[in-house]
Order: C-alpha cells, then sequence, then structure tokens
C-alpha cells in the first residue's frame, strides 16, 4: 500500500530487464482484511508504533481495506489474493515476497498467481485504492529518514 515504486523504479526495472521484488505487498497484513482492530497485535508487535496502525489512521485505512475486501468477496477470492493479484499484474518482472507463518496461508496466497484482473477490476481498484489514499507514515519518523538513503 506504499506505491512509491511506482515513480520511476517500476520503469526503470522494465527498461532494463531487472526483476522487482516489493516487499510487504500485503502492508504488513493490513490487506489480509483479518485485522479490525489496533488491539488484534499482541502487546509486543512492532505495527503498534507504526502511524498507519495508530488511531484515525488505522480507522481510515480500514475503510480502504473493506472497500477491498467487498471488491475481492464479489470476485470470490481473499482480500489477500486480490491485493497480491493487483502486484502481480503490474508486470512480468514483479516478484512479490509475502510472509507467512501458516501453510493454509501460503496456499492462499499462492493461489492469487492462477487470479487474472481484467481491465475493469484494475481501474476499481485504482479508484478504491489510489496512490497516497493510505493514511499515516510507513514507519515512525526517525525511521522514515533512513529510507532511500
Amino acid at each position: 500500500w506504499t506505491r512509491d515504486p511506482e515513480d520511476e523504479v517500476l520503469a526503470a526495472c522494465a527498461r532494463l530487464g531487472c526483476g522487482f521484488v516489493p516487499y510487504s505487498p500485503l502492508g504488513r497484513g493490513f490487506l489480509t482484511g483479518a485485522l479490525r482492530s489496533p488491539e488484534d497485535f499482541a502487546p509486543d508487535d512492532y505495527r503498534r508504533h507504526s502511524p498507519r496502525f495508530q488511531g484515525e489512521n488505522f480507522a481510515h485505512n480500514l475503510r480502504l481495506v473493506d472497500e477491498v475486501r467487498s471488491l475481492a468477496a464479489a470476485r470470490g477470492v481473499t482480500p489477500a489474493q486480490l491485493a497480491l493479484a493487483w502486484v502481480l499484474a503490474q508486470g512480468p518482472h514483479i516478484v512479490p515476497i509475502f510472509g507467512t507463518t501458516r501453510p493454509e496461508n501460503l496456499r492462499a496466497n499462492l493461489a492469487a498467481l492462477a487470479i487474472e484482473l481484467d481491465e475493469t477490476t484494475r481501474q476499481t481498484l485504482e479508484q478504491v485504492f489510489p496512490r497516497a489514499a493510505a493514511a499515516g507514515l510507513r514507519y515512525p519518523q526517525a525511521m522514515m529518514g533512513l529510507l532511500n538513503a
């Protein structure tokens, strides 16, 4: 849900014939639709300190995820599968890393490989979740300075 690479990185990768490996394509688990409250995080979960998972940012981002949940349900897939299918549809040089600790989640995520998004679905997702739609910084302010350094 951070789409900064779309600025220049993805085009450069395609032009140079390089692969791109987006990490956390499920927004630190948020795009699975399973997280409904900041209380869903364990006490030691780092997301408790991430601006995107706090207060009004959480509420705003949850509304976005609920839109994705609706679109996914209408297509008979999970929100995670729809999100991964969208990432994969950005080009053949894109290979997302999705971390999971459960075999059933791995199998479900791999099913996204078989989902083909038509142009209407892509446009709808773009309208529902446009660039910069997510509220809050990716990391606490002190860590943001380390990005792209």
